[in-house]
């Protein structure tokens, strides 16, 4: 059974560190693979120049990473950060950013997925990142 955006919405506002709460992040999609979530435009986000800052980008990879593989488990499941690796491409500027999480492997102890963060307003790619991830329950 496909887990529901609301289910996945719940995992993100109960799971996470308040700072991570503070992006306002929230799940568009989720798939037996995937992931979407979206990082609303803030200017407390921005940095100097009014990008949209990197920090801000790879946590919320980092985020739809675990959104997608709690999809795929069917709920949540104890996971940390093994490695991420992320290439900025262009920056975003007053607008919302999409997140997708596919998973390319899913193992019983091991996670790995590649990210795309895309701006909402024109669809250009803003960044790539790829994680992997140890599951711990």
């Amino acid at each position: 059974m496909t887990m529901t955006t609301a289910e996945a919405d719940k995992i993100l506002s109960t799971r996470f560190a308040p700072w991570v709460l503070d992006l306002g992040l929230t799940v568009e999609a989720v798939g037996e693979d995937r992931a979407v979530l979206r990082l609303p435009w803030s200017d407390r986000l921005a940095r100097e120049g009014g990008g949209l800052s990197g920090q801000a980008l790879m946590a919320a990879a980092d985020t739809a990473t675990v959104i997608a593989v709690s999809a795929a488990r069917g709920g949540f499941v104890p996971m940390t950060t093994v490695q991420q690796s992320t290439s900025f491409q262009r920056a975003v500027t007053g607008a919302d950013v999409l997140i997708e999480a596919i998973l390319t492997k899913l193992g019983r102890r091991t996670a790995f997925a590649d990210v795309t963060l895309s701006d909402a307003a024109s669809g250009a790619l803003a960044a790539r990142a790829s994680t992997v991830y140890a599951l711990l329950g």
